[in-house]
């Protein structure tokens, strides 16, 4: 099973069709961005409702409206998306195997068992050093890659697609 759920994968792809050019606010319906991502309305309803929760997202007002970043794109980072949408489970488990070795019989000596498990404590640092690269990665450094990778008219057309999208859907 992977540390990082699918869902934030998902969670990162459809917050940055919200990351706007220049001082424009992008406004997208779950049900949209949902048949944008081929995933079903339920799963992204989900996943925004976390994001809002943790105050990545907010609500826009009216029939049509939909979501939009809480804040600059440039201070939402990777951290806060996983934290929001995955919680802050802990990389490793330690299960104090070293508790359990065959030659120890029923009582491990206090040599074994005295501090935090090494492999443990690694498996700390790790973590903490994975935190702080996903902290350094914001929406809007990933949207600066992305732009950089695609083509001018992606961005348009992803524009044009939600904008059509958002003028065709009824109110009620």
């Amino acid at each position: 099973m992977a540390y990082i759920s699918n869902g934030v994968e998902y969670g990162l792809h459809c917050l940055l069709y919200l990351v706007a050019r220049a001082d424009e606010q992008v406004e997208a319906n779950v049900r949209d961005l949902a048949e944008l991502q081929g995933v079903s309305v339920e799963y992204l309803a989900k996943l925004f409702t976390k994001l809002a929760k943790a105050g990545l997202v907010v609500a826009a007002e009216g029939a049509r409206g939909g979501f939009q970043l809480a804040r600059p794109a440039d201070r939402i980072n990777f951290q806060d998306v996983v934290l929001a949408i995955d919680g802050p489970k802990p990389l490793f488990d330690c299960q104090e195997i070293r508790t359990r070795c065959a030659v120890f019989g029923d009582q491990a000596p206090r040599w074994a068992t005295r501090g935090r498990c090494s492999i443990h404590q690694v498996m700390l640092e790790v973590e903490e050093r994975m935190r702080q690269e996903l902290a350094a990665h914001t929406l809007a450094s990933l949207a600066t890659q992305v732009a950089g990778k695609a083509p001018a008219s992606f961005g348009i057309q992803i524009e044009t697609w939600l904008k059509d999208r958002k003028q065709h859907r009824p109110t009620r």
